[in-house]
């Protein structure tokens, strides 16, 4: 069974500035809270223990290879970023590059930055939508990420994402290359599944 994220819409009765939904965030750290933008508010529920497993293990790899290549900053699921659609999206793990993140002001890095990262994943778990989550993945796109890759656990499928490309599906795969986006990076399945 999928679970679909809460969704509050609040507009137009109430409208959010991007100063009064960081608030909203942080007097709410327990909660996964996204904004589309139409400026409804997701409302995820935690991870169960295997999918926050395989996140981790997930981010640590994309980790060592961030510390090892040096052209960006890697980030986790508690990360938000602006799209320029106005949306507030926090994928599970994704990458700047360096010159892209040193561009903004401190006070810019230090929010939700305005920024759409050039690579990013997300990690299925048994309850979400797929649906709700490969329309995410197109937004991102959409909004000027390079890459992408949407991690199906249970199916054991791994639905990639660029610009200008139909989305590829492999099947059970034992590794995925980050190449050229991401030289060198190899993410091990294995590790995922």
């Amino acid at each position: 069974m999928e679970n679909l994220p809460l969704v509050l819409q609040l507009y137009p009765a109430i409208q959010l500035t991007d100063d009064q939904f960081f608030e909203f965030c942080q007097l709410n750290r327990d909660l996964r809270i996204e904004r589309n933008a139409k400026g409804e508010l997701s409302i995820m529920l935690p991870t169960g223990g295997r999918t926050g497993g395989s996140n981790f293990k997930l981010i640590q790899q994309l980790a060592n290879w961030v510390d090892i290549d040096g052209t960006g900053i890697g980030f986790d699921s508690s990360t938000g970023f602006k799209l320029p659609n106005g949306a507030e999206r926090s994928p599970d793990a994704s990458w700047v590059k360096l010159e892209r993140w040193n561009a903004l002001t401190e006070e810019q890095q230090e929010r939700f930055a305005p920024i759409c990262p050039d690579f990013l994943v997300e990690l299925r778990s048994p309850t979400d939508s797929l649906t709700v989550l490969q329309d995410k993945m197109q937004e991102y796109i959409d909004n000027g990420a390079v890459l992408g890759w949407l991690i199906d656990c249970k199916r054991r499928r791994v639905y990639i994402y660029r610009p200008q490309c139909e989305v590829e599906r492999l099947d059970n795969p034992e590794t995925i290359s980050g190449d050229p986006v991401l030289p060198g990076f190899v993410l091990d399945l294995s590790k995922i599944w």
